[in-house]
């Protein structure tokens, strides 16, 4: 079974920046088959959909950013590495949370894309601490 694996979380100052990273911990599956989203759970909220790559019908390399987060973070992937990667800019402090990446077949089609119904494989998660 597909298991993810998160990293790249930590402590920032407001305006910094940080990169998460999601990979797998069996080498056989092959990210670029799946359509990835991050997410977060802050303390108290409920988890939310940040960003996802792949999860568009109909283009396969299209990203989606949730409103909060458009022009400061950036997903990507990295095929050769088989990671996918979430370059958070501008950070601020209520982007503090427990961030995870999940994953689900791209060729399933997702109704919608940052819907975490939506997704089968789900990561531990990484803490992303913003604070002066």
């Amino acid at each position: 079974q597909l298991q993810l694996v998160e990293s790249g979380g930590g402590l920032v100052q407001p305006g910094e920046s940080l990169r998460l990273s999601c990979t797998t911990a069996n080498a056989k599956y092959d990210l670029d088959r799946y359509a990835i989203g991050w997410f977060r759970q802050a303390p108290g909220k409920e988890r939310e959909g940040v960003s996802c790559i792949s999860c568009s019908d109909g283009d396969d390399g299209e990203e989606v950013y949730e409103d909060s987060v458009k022009g400061r973070f950036i997903i990507s992937r990295d095929n050769n590495k088989n990671t996918v990667y979430l370059q958070m800019n501008n950070l601020r402090p209520e982007d503090t949370a427990i961030y995870y990446c999940a994953a689900v077949p791209a060729h399933l089609g997702l109704r919608d894309s940052l819907g975490q119904h939506e997704y089968d494989f789900w990561g531990q998660g990484t803490q992303v601490t913003v604070s002066s």
